[in-house]
């Protein structure tokens, strides 16, 4: 069963280099939070709530981390290596908070693959409007890869 149309998968580990770069800039919408929040059922006020928000450290509603995180793993998915690519490890450090309605800027650059094993090291930055570091880390990623199956065609060559 197929669910929607067949995709072009992304570049094969073959075809990447290290220093291969990725910028992407994306608007957080209150539509954004709010898909998020009810697709995943978090009520955490800190995210929603400015009465409550005014009331910590944040002084207004901060983005979900998770989600940031999802902007990253999107960008994996469709860009760098693309379709049909899995992210298998992933460290980030969160250095600042996002809040409503930033226009945050990342950046992903390959900065080791490994032919063997199928795997793309990429470092990840992400830096608010004022240019502020407000992620950083790397991930892990395995480029798609089509594994050649033994099919009864081929078993009647012998």
């Amino acid at each position: 069963m197929l669910l929607g149309k067949k995709r072009k998968l992304g570049r094969k580990i073959e075809d990447m280099a290290v220093g291969e770069k990725l910028k992407l800039t994306e608007n957080i919408e209150d539509k954004d939070l709010l898909l998020y929040l009810g697709l995943t059922n978090d009520g955490n006020p800190l995210y929603i709530q400015h009465d409550f928000a005014s009331q910590t450290k944040f002084e207004k509603p901060v983005v979900p981390t998770a989600m940031l995180t999802g902007i990253i793993t999107s960008a994996v998915s469709k860009y760098l290596p693309g379709p049909g690519s899995y992210i298998t490890e992933q460290h980030l450090k969160f250095k600042k908070p996002v809040y409503h309605y930033a226009t945050i800027e990342f950046l992903l650059e390959v900065t080791d693959i490994n032919l063997s094993s199928n795997e793309v090291t990429v470092r990840v930055e992400a830096a608010d409007e004022s240019g502020d570091l407000v992620l950083e880390g790397e991930l892990v990623a395995n480029p798609p890869q089509v594994l050649n199956r033994l099919t009864t065609e081929a078993m009647d060559n012998f």
